[in-house]
């Protein structure tokens, strides 16, 4: 069978596959930008990531579903913000009321001199990162891709987290991925993997929530 048949047909199942999709279905129903929404839910509950008051930043946050959720989380009796919310990505995201959004790559200085402006001095008490490469199909290429963002991630929760925070990343299980999960651990107190509902279940996906900088 030709490739362009083949990629065809990949296509089409997988569209048929998300139209078809519960997650999907009640991500549009309730106004979430994407069935990530799910995930972050999930590990909230399970984990109670969230509290007003904080500072949360959300890595890789287009199209913004999981802003949606801390914005939500972080919502004080009266339904205003209490906390900040920074979303980052080098993609657009429509704005969400009380998130600042800054476009770019968070590894460039324009980038993360816009990033101290907003903190002030402040550390951060969650970095979430649901990012994820571009995949090219090819195990290996897409394993050291994911890996790299996994690195950039930790390195910017290393910087930017108060002690007592909290880092939760989306890792795939693969080359690397138990030297990643090392590597947190040489940082970090506490380190769980956790694959919520949402992942559908052919994924290699993992979520790790790391808590407590070792001093």
């Amino acid at each position: 069978m030709p490739k362009s048949l083949k990629k065809l047909r990949s296509n089409r199942a997988w569209i048929e596959r998300h139209i078809n999709d519960p997650f999907v279905k009640k991500s549009r129903a309730e106004g979430y930008r994407a069935r990530s929404v799910y995930k972050l839910t999930e590990l909230d509950a399970r984990e109670k990531l969230f509290a007003p008051g904080m500072t949360v930043v959300d890595l890789g946050s287009a199209p913004g579903s999981w802003t949606q959720i801390v914005r939500e989380r972080l919502l004080d009796k009266d339904g205003r913000v209490k906390g900040r919310i920074i979303a980052m990505d080098i993609l657009p995201m429509d704005p969400i009321e009380g998130a600042t959004f800054i476009q770019g790559d968070f590894r460039e200085q324009a980038v993360a001199d816009k990033l101290a402006e907003v903190l002030a001095g402040d550390k951060v008490d969650v970095v979430i990162s649901d990012m994820a490469p571009n995949l090219s199909g090819v195990p290996m290429v897409d394993a050291n891709a994911s890996l790299l963002l996994n690195e950039l991630a930790l390195d910017f929760a290393l910087e930017h987290l108060k002690n007592e925070g909290v880092f939760v990343v989306k890792a795939f299980q693969g080359s690397g991925y138990s030297q990643f999960i090392e590597a947190c651990k040489k940082h970090f107190k506490s380190v769980a993997q956790r694959k919520p509902e949402a992942s559908r279940g052919s994924s290699a996906e993992m979520y790790v929530v790391a808590r407590h900088l070792k001093k």
